[in-house]
């Protein structure tokens, strides 16, 4: 298993470029970590990294071992997954990602409920709003609104979600309401986006008569934290974008109006993701299977005010 797990500490540190981030994705040290990258380069009798004073870069031998390594270890989990399957008792580690404003109200509550009926398997959840490369970062599921772009990963729809656009009573009294879509730019109304590298979405997409229609909008600052959004708006400064589910205590409290409900945003799909292979893993199916019905059930308790 020594060996084993030297390999998988290499395959990281491959992945994420530095013996730090690996580390702390295989909840060992950075030094533990070098230790078993040397142990394999002793075994080996050849360099595997070219190191710099911020990265690690694979050397060819590096490169070229990288490449069957990675084949060993997804041979391993894919075993480990079918005699999981054969013996009716699945373990081992998930990886679980979310954006924070979903992860916190719907998957991060359900984990340890998840854990007491299967104490077999561990759950990692990385809460984030940025886009996190799925493959890149290990992840088993990603629970995400919004729809797949990228072409090797699957989707499994969970339900589709309304948006509202939605401002504070002070806002409203100090900017007024605005009528149609088009006051949104019109009148120069401060718009707080949700933004971070990467992002493409820097507008809003709005259900009109004659179907979707993309609004430039702009706002004096925005964030990549979706509940900052809803605190600055909150407060007074501005107009927020969000699904219905995330802010109907507010709406039920009247810190919140809605506006524009004739012309609202385009409703956008809860949905898990996941490489291919995954759904190969009993373990993966079983965390699916019960996060798709919690978050089913708590959207519709949220929005129906229990």
């Amino acid at each position: 298993m020594a060996y084993l797990d030297n390999i998988a500490v290499f395959v990281r540190v491959v992945e994420l470029g530095n013996l730090s981030a690996a580390g702390r994705d295989m909840r060992i040290s950075p030094a533990v970590a070098s230790n078993r990258i040397k142990e394999l380069e002793k075994h080996l009798g050849v360099r595997l990294f070219n190191r710099t004073t911020r990265q690690l870069m694979p050397t060819e031998h590096g490169t070229v071992f990288y490449t069957g390594a990675k084949q060993i270890l997804d041979a391993v989990i894919e075993a480990e997954a079918a005699v999981s399957a054969l013996s009716g008792q699945p373990r081992g580690t998930i990886r679980v990602t979310a954006p924070l404003g979903l992860g916190r109200r719907l998957i991060a509550s359900g984990i340890p409920e998840f854990h007491d009926k299967y104490p077999d398997i561990e759950v990692r959840l990385r809460l984030s709003d940025h886009n996190v490369d799925i493959m890149k970062e290990g992840i088993d599921v990603a629970f995400r609104l919004g729809l797949l772009e990228d072409s090797s990963l699957r989707m499994r729809g969970l339900m589709e979600c309304e948006r509202v656009l939605v401002a504070s009573p002070d806002y409203l009294e100090r900017r007024g309401t605005p009528q149609t879509p088009q006051e949104l730019i019109d009148k120069r109304h401060d718009c707080l986006m949700l933004r971070f590298p990467g992002m493409r979405e820097h507008f809003w997409m709005l259900t009109t008569p004659t179907g979707p229609m993309k609004f430039e909008v702009h706002g004096p600052f925005d964030s990549d934290d979706g509940d900052v959004l809803t605190g600055w708006a909150l407060s007074g400064r501005g107009i927020v974008n969000k699904p219905r589910f995330e802010i109907e205590p507010y709406l039920r409290e009247g810190r919140f109006r809605i506006l524009l409900p004739d012309t609202p945003p385009t409703p956008i799909q809860l949905a898990a993701i996941y490489p291919h292979k995954k759904l190969q893993d009993p373990k993966v199916r079983l965390l699916l299977d019960f996060m798709a019905e919690r978050c089913q059930r708590l959207i519709r308790e949220i929005l129906a005010g229990k």
